[in-house]
């Protein structure tokens, strides 16, 4: 501290010259009971109650704009990567414009996002929304075009329309290509949703990230990412969960004897 003072030659330090220690972890479990409402004299249910933007809230804030961002994107990644995947004519028209919109970087419109849908969860969700989009779509759409023309011919010739060729051989075929991206969208999806409550929120995690910055508590910004961290790892058993069940008919997701 002092070596930084005498940097400054007798002025006045920058708040940015002052350097900041590691917490220790005792800190940060103290912090974590004080954010968690554990250790308030007026009680557990007082502490919640009292403030709008506990751990306990501000985590499940996070989590649930995570989940809808994810889904949403996750779904229309999946249905315009099928619909064009099965339609030249669609893929040469819309082709050249997703790869237009997906080139911009997509912190760049969290700003926008924010000033058309506001600080409130919406914004959250439209965010986690443009993350997710892109990286399941471009998976969808190479998975469509890599069935085998062979398979969608015999359906064809056994009489199979095309919405029965979509249901029982695009559709599983191309499984694998979905589950590919979805384990990386789910970590994308809670970092698009960070990322907007760092620029402007009213409740979350990274607003609890950003107060803790604020007043240079890095113990509080440790809490708050130990539990995105937890928060990561249980939406990522989740997606595996469900792709070792709906691809359980893949050797390599078959039960063991």
């Amino acid at each position: 501290m002092n070596g930084a003072r005498r940097c400054c030659r007798g002025l006045t330090c920058p708040k940015s010259s002052i350097p900041i220690s590691s917490p220790s972890r005792s800190l940060i479990w103290q912090s974590f009971l004080r954010l968690g409402c554990f250790s308030d004299a007026g009680g557990f249910a007082a502490c919640i109650r009292g403030n709008d933007n506990n751990l306990w809230l501000a985590t499940l804030v996070t989590l649930k704009n995570t989940w809808w961002g994810f889904l949403f994107g996750s779904a229309s990644g999946i249905a315009a990567g099928l619909i064009l995947g099965r339609s030249d004519f669609l893929a040469r028209v819309f082709g050249p414009y997703i790869v237009a919109l997906n080139s911009i970087p997509r912190i760049a419109l969290v700003p926008l996002v924010i000033l058309i849908f506001g600080l409130g969860d919406l914004s959250k969700i439209a965010t986690a929304w443009l993350v997710v989009f892109f990286v399941v779509f471009f998976n969808t759409f190479e998975g469509t075009r890599a069935v085998d023309r062979d398979q969608i011919a015999a359906a064809r010739l056994l009489g199979a329309s095309e919405f029965t060729v979509l249901r029982t051989v695009v559709i599983p075929s191309a499984l694998a290509w979905v589950f590919a991206s979805l384990l990386p969208a789910v970590s994308f999806a809670l970092i698009g949703v960070i990322v907007g409550e760092f620029i402007g929120a009213e409740r979350g995690l990274g607003k609890l990230i950003i107060e803790a910055e604020a007043r240079a508590n890095a113990s509080e910004m440790m809490v708050a990412i130990f539990v995105m961290m937890f928060v990561g790892i249980l939406l990522a058993i989740a997606v595996r969960s469900l792709q070792s069940y709906l691809l359980r008919w893949q050797p390599q997701f078959e039960p063991s004897a």
